[in-house]
Order: C-alpha cells, then structure tokens, then sequence
C-alpha cells in the first residue's frame, strides 16, 4: 500500500461538484440551515481526492470541500492503455463498487458519484457496477477505496519476490 503524503500544489487540480445537500438543525429558537458540498478533485494524471465542506452558504461550503478533498489526495494506478491494473471491489459503509478494467476504446462506463471520480483520476477505460448503497457520498468514497487499493504488477512482483513476467502470465 502507498501511503505518501501528497502535495497538492504540485499538480493542476480541477474540482467537480458530486451533491449539494441542505441539512439542518433544530434548536430553541427553529431550525438552522446548512449546506453541505461533496466535492472531488483530481489531476487526470493519476491523483484525485474526494472532501466533504459544510457552510451556512453555498459558495463556502464548495470551498471548504475542496479544501478537504485536497488534503485526501491518493495515487491510482493506471496502465497503458488507461485502465485500471486489476479487477477490484472497493467498499464504504453499506456502498460497494466493482472496478472492472477494460480493453482500450471501451471509456468510462460507471454511474454519477463514482464516473466523476474516475474522470478527474485520469482513468480513460473501466467498468463500474455500483453494488449496495446508492448513497452518492459512500459511492464516492467506496470508488476512492477501490482505486487506493490497486497494486501495480512491480509492486506484487516485488512483495511476493517474483518477476513481473511471472504475475502477468
């Protein structure tokens, strides 16, 4: 597993907006408002994160997300023909989502929440199946799991003190 601290002011970060959620909280005098953002941030190079902000307005709350999802950045690994380097199934909470890789051309077949992630991680060629919850926020950090826990074949190899020729044959 790689667990390197990324910075994220080495990379050209864009940000997408996965849900805008109106939360509030009930006290003496009423009901407090709340928005809460999911925002997911990537590179298209290998590197996305995904952060949750909260704010009494919207704009604020879109920031302190990305703020969140900057300090979470992982690394994926991708193959040549941008694709995942194996099938996997990533898991959060109740949300599970199946990672299938996918022969050059195939693009990126997955739903809303988990097509965001994969689009900013810079993956051209996958399959998903969203398994489970369909709770956008656990979707989103299942796919994130999923794609944190990939090994490449070097990695293997060398863990298992094997070639690379030997784990791709």
């Amino acid at each position: 597993m790689r667990h390197e601290i990324i910075d994220p002011s080495q990379f050209e970060l864009t940000d997408k907006v996965v849900s805008i959620k109106r939360v509030s909280k009930t006290v003496k005098g009423g009901r407090t408002m709340r928005f809460t953002a999911l925002v997911v941030v990537g590179d298209g190079n290998g590197h996305v994160g995904a952060g949750l902000g909260k704010a009494t307005e919207i704009p604020e709350a879109i920031r302190k997300g990305k703020e969140d999802a900057m300090k979470k950045l992982i690394t994926v690994a991708i193959d040549e023909n941008n694709s995942i380097t194996h099938d996997f199934i990533g898991k959060f909470g109740s949300a599970s989502v199946l990672l299938k890789r996918a022969p050059e051309g195939t693009g990126v077949i997955a739903g809303g929440p988990a097509r965001n992630v994969l689009e900013l991680a810079g993956i051209k060629n996958i399959r998903t199946k969203s398994l489970g919850s369909n709770n956008k926020q656990n979707v989103v950090m299942a796919t994130i799991a999923g794609l944190k826990a990939l090994k490449t074949p070097e990695e293997v190899a060398k863990n298992r003190g094997k070639s690379v020729e030997e784990i791709t044959n």
